[in-house]
């Protein structure tokens, strides 16, 4: 019996030797790194991108519009719609030549120049609406036909029933008109007579017939697919 107890102390103490020797012969983890992965880089930031071919024509649509309601509720003298229109029909000009030299397509470098024109000219449709100078509306048949003249034109482009060379080209008989009213009421101390009227409104549904015409043709020819 004194043999076994003596043997358990023994054991029990052996082991209590053996414990730190065990401890310091343990391998330790190695540590973690705790460095944190730098988050991914951020898409770039698209404003002020150049527009795409789409967002192009909604542009040319919107200041379309613009001189349109100029026109028709008198903020825009035949005058300053003349000078407006006329910087439109050379921006639509531009953009057929640029799409002429691209098989049709408009590259950034093209895109981000219109986009700079475009702007430049909205800021003269704000200045020359909100001027001092404003003309009475003409109402009637004739006011009426100048601004429905060029929300037509302005749908042709959104529909894309009327390319850049159309638009142009229209844009040109419209200024042509501006320009004449512009002169008819510089004559007439600021007012229009009866024949003058006439003869504008026969301008008028001569160009109506050539916008009904060239967006015919372009439904025709899938333009608005």
């Amino acid at each position: 019996m004194k043999k076994l107890i003596g043997i358990m102390i023994f054991g029990a103490i052996f082991a209590a030797l053996m414990l730190p020797a065990a401890a310091q012969t343990t391998t330790a983890a190695p540590p973690q790194n705790t460095t944190a992965t730098p988050p991914s880089t951020p898409p770039g930031n698209t404003n002020g991108q150049p527009q795409t071919g789409q967002q192009t024509i909604n542009r040319t649509n919107r200041q379309q519009q613009r001189i349109a309601n100029g026109v028709g509720d008198g903020q825009l003298t035949p005058g300053e719609a003349s000078n407006l229109e006329k910087q439109e029909s050379n921006i639509n000009q531009e953009e057929n030549q640029m799409r002429s030299q691209d098989n049709g397509h408009l590259t950034a470098a093209d895109r981000a120049k219109l986009q700079q024109q475009q702007n430049k000219l909205g800021g003269e449709i704000h200045t020359d609406k909100h001027n001092a100078n404003t003309q009475k509306p003409l109402g009637g048949e004739v006011g009426n036909r100048a601004s429905n003249q060029q929300s037509r034109i302005a749908n042709g482009l959104d529909n894309h029933t009327l390319d850049a060379q159309q638009a142009g080209k229209l844009e040109n008989e419209e200024h042509n008109i501006n320009k004449q009213v512009a002169a008819d009421r510089a004559a007439n101390g600021g007012h229009l007579t009866q024949a003058e009227k006439n003869q504008i409104n026969k301008e008028q549904n001569k160009v109506g017939g050539q916008i009904h015409n060239d967006k015919a043709s372009g439904k025709k020819n899938g333009k608005n697919k």
